[in-house]
């Protein structure tokens, strides 16, 4: 699972590039992606997680240990 967050299941979508005379080509836009390690304090570990800036926020709001519960049960985070 390349590119693609662990929280919120946010991957690669494509589009346009419009130029000036409007013509079309393909492109991509890529998740704002970073390799994090968060503390579980039930578990006493650390764990690495690929992660959006939306994933962190998500974390920061909830906590970690609730945020893995619910991407778990979406299918977005498997360990």
């Amino acid at each position: 699972m390349a590119k693609v967050c662990e929280i919120t299941g946010r991957k690669v979508i494509t589009g346009n590039h419009v130029s000036h005379s409007h013509h079309k080509t393909r492109r991509k836009f890529y998740v704002n992606l970073h390799s994090k390690k968060f503390y579980i304090p039930e578990e006493d570990k650390f764990i690495t997680l690929k992660v959006s800036a939306k994933g962190m926020r998500i974390i920061d709001k909830v906590g970690i240990s609730s945020a893995l519960k619910d991407a778990k049960e979406k299918g977005f985070y498997n360990a």
